[in-house]
């Protein structure tokens, strides 16, 4: 049986994925690997409710070497805790 979903009036409006990174967001870096990016936005847009911020990065490493990163940014908590939980487009070591 399915169930009716209320739209989500950001989804409506495009508003989800937000341009510039606003400073009440929390942000992870995730190194960049092939196509991450796109994959990634499709996995919030379709488990997260809230809005969200995407962006290529580049980063210093302990070495202070330059490395390229995946800067993304939540404003809600329980949203970045459940795509860090949840998301199998993650491997960790």
């Amino acid at each position: 049986m399915l169930h009716k979903k209320e739209p989500n009036p950001l989804n409506v409006f495009n508003l989800r994925q937000v341009k510039s990174a606003p400073p009440h967001f929390d942000y992870i870096n995730i190194p960049l690997t092939y196509n991450l990016e796109t994959s990634l936005a499709k996995w919030i847009k379709k488990n997260c409710k809230h809005r969200f911020y995407l962006s290529r990065n580049v980063v210093l490493d302990q070495q202070r070497k330059t490395i390229n990163v995946l800067t993304i940014g939540f404003e809600e908590n329980k949203d970045m805790s459940y795509f860090m939980l949840a998301c199998p487009h993650l491997k960790y070591n």
